[in-house]
């Protein structure tokens, strides 16, 4: 999980680093092609196979393409953005993910989570005042990752139950792709700064390998850590990704959060930190309540 927290952040640094002379559509496509590349290797090794049930494609189709418009507007958020600020505010999914999970599948949440995620979602609106006051509208882009990834997040705990992580990541990979270069080709000409596709030159091809060799890699080392360990243990983990992303985006790009943008920083971290601790109370008390012997 800690190779995860150092190696994500890179996805992010490669994609901003392209953004400079490649359009953000491109880089996202690049992103697809590369892991689906990278995965199918994987897959012969460890005898996986291809095989999905048919009622669980639509499933397949939706956690790809909630990932695919996450990425997209991730990416061309960072483009103008620093790291930590659109990170930072993609961070408020897991809060969505537990107000879904409460109020519209009927999940038990208490009182206390869902004060955590609403004071998260405070701590988003000091991050985003500056942004959005510095960059207009793009600062708005991260919401979107956040609703989609959330979405995805949703999506992929029916599917893991069902398909191996591996596997997962091939067709989302494959599918992804299929979207995009369709639109590639068709944007082709268009003028747009977002999607009209260039041939890269010189070193802008080791940025776009990066964005989809990191993003294979880092979901690698989190899919793995999540088999080896429980969630719960690893989740207060990845809220050190801020830290590493920070630092990176100064260390590259010369970017560092304001005052404002660290406070939301911190209420962030400190909701989401509280929310897992909440998850681990209320997981013990389960345990405890099923061990008691019946009166």
């Amino acid at each position: 999980m800690l190779g995860f927290c150092l190696t994500a952040p890179l996805l992010d640094v490669a994609a901003k680093l392209a953004s400079e002379s490649v359009p953000v559509a491109q880089i996202t496509a690049a992103r697809f092609v590369v892991q689906c590349a990278l995965m199918a290797p994987f897959l012969w090794v460890m005898g996986l196979s291809l095989r999905v049930a048919r009622g669980r494609w639509l499933a397949l189709l939706s956690r790809a393409l909630f990932l695919l418009v996450a990425t997209f507007c991730f990416i061309a958020a960072i483009s103008v953005m620093p790291l930590a600020d659109a990170l930072a505010i993609v961070f408020v999914a897991p809060f969505i993910v537990l107000l879904v999970g409460k109020f519209y599948l009927g999940e038990d949440v208490g009182p206390r989570r869902v004060g955590a995620a609403l004071v998260g979602f405070a701590g988003v609106l000091f991050v985003i005042q500056p942004s959005f006051a510095a960059f207009g509208a793009v600062a708005l882009f991260p919401l979107g990752t956040v609703v989609c990834f959330a979405s995805y997040i949703l999506v992929t705990r029916g599917l893991s139950r069902h398909v191996h992580p591996v596997t997962l990541q091939f067709y989302t990979g494959l599918i992804a792709s299929l979207f995009c270069i369709p639109v590639l080709m068709l944007a082709q000409g268009s003028g747009s700064e977002l999607l009209d596709p260039v041939w890269p030159a010189g070193v802008a091809w080791l940025w776009l390998f990066g964005v989809g060799f990191f993003a294979a890699l880092s979901h690698m080392m989190m899919t793995y850590a999540l088999s080896l360990a429980p969630s719960a243990t690893l989740a207060p983990l990845q809220y050190l990704e801020l830290p590493v992303a920070t630092l990176l985006g100064f260390l590259v790009f010369n970017d560092f959060p304001n005052a404002l943008t660290l406070t939301g920083i911190a209420i962030i971290i400190a909701a989401g930190l509280y929310m897992i601790h909440r998850e681990r109370v209320t997981a013990r008390q389960l345990v405890t309540e099923r061990a008691a012997p019946p009166i």
